[in-house]
């Protein structure tokens, strides 16, 4: 399993980045476009450099881990899957690639998406010194023009941008994305109603298509679970101290939650129940809530079944589990 935790190389090419940039400015600034975020604004808030390291700063550390924690559910579903190219759409800087390069040795090719200017230079400065991702090729262009000019690739990702279009443009990207998908395609939200209803309508409408669910559900039904619950996970990750500062935050770790679905073109043999929720332990059992390919279960293991109830012990919230 890749560590969910920026990659070395990363890290320090964010802290080249970053040497002389005011960490009050960059608070202000993050706190600024986490605004035009949440209204709807999406990355038209990120103008500058200044914009687009405060971005990076704030959230690059909590996407990259939750991106990794799904690629880590897909590898852990599908062990053979070795991609050699990677599309990456509304790719920002770039924060999907590192974590889809950290794990897939195999990948070659790296192409990447976005309209946003003051991302895309940020993102080509990240690259400049790695052996491996210097040489991707970025377009410049919105998602739905940009793609429609894209090659196949094998593993095609999409995180943390399908919530900044329209109902209609999603509709229309969800079916781009497939087109372009060689292999398996791996769409990340966050963990919201609204991230997991958008998730469920892509998923829905490709499954329409053809497409079969790899994670993290173990079937290609319905989504067994009724409002007001919905599907998503959780994903800690350590806060640098120049992360905390710009957060304004004084816990040394980050509890992220994201909502995804990766999808493929063949059937996936075996698909393991997923466990929804963080376990319940007691001195009698350990109660979990379970997806399974029958549908939703509450799952009970008793203590005196002692070689279950030590596995169940180690069930958290997110795992496949037999």
């Amino acid at each position: 399993m890749i560590s969910p935790d920026l990659p070395a190389e990363l890290k320090a090419a964010l802290d080249g980045k970053l040497r002389g940039f005011s960490r009050s400015d960059a608070a202000g600034r993050a706190a600024s476009i986490s605004k035009t975020y949440r209204d709807g604004g999406g990355s038209g808030g990120i103008r500058s450099e200044t914009d687009a390291l405060a971005y990076a700063l704030a959230r690059m550390p909590a996407t990259y881990a939750a991106v990794t924690a799904s690629l880590n559910a897909l590898v852990e579903i599908r062990p053979d899957f070795a991609p050699t190219n990677l599309l990456d759409v509304g790719a920002g800087p770039g924060t999907a690639t590192w974590a889809a390069a950290e794990t897939f040795p195999s990948l070659q090719d790296f192409t990447l998406l976005d309209a946003n200017d003051a991302l895309r230079a940020l993102a080509l400065g990240l690259v400049a010194d790695s052996f491996r991702l210097r040489d991707l090729n970025y377009e410049r262009g919105e998602a739905r023009a940009a793609l429609t000019r894209a090659d196949t690739a094998d593993l095609v990702v999409a995180s943390y941008m399908i919530g900044e279009i329209s109902d209609g443009e999603r509709r229309a990207l969800t079916e781009l994305m497939w087109e372009r998908t060689r292999d398996t395609l791996l769409v990340v939200e966050p963990g919201t109603p609204a991230g997991y209803a958008r998730i469920i309508a892509l998923r829905e409408r490709l499954i329409a298509l053809g497409a079969h669910v790899a994670a993290p559900c173990p079937h290609d039904g319905k989504c067994p679970l009724q409002p007001p619950d919905w599907c998503h996970f959780t994903q800690r990750l350590q806060r640098s101290r120049a992360h905390k500062q710009v957060k304004g935050a004084e816990l040394p770790f980050e509890d992220e939650k994201f909502t995804y679905v990766a999808l493929t073109r063949a059937a996936v043999a075996q698909r393991p129940a997923r466990v929804l929720t963080q376990p319940a332990v007691s001195k009698v059992e350990i109660a979990a809530k379970l997806c399974t390919p029958e549908g939703l279960a509450l799952t009970k293991v008793p203590r005196r079944a002692k070689a279950d109830y030590a596995a169940a012990r180690r069930w958290r919230w997110g795992d496949a589990v037999n």
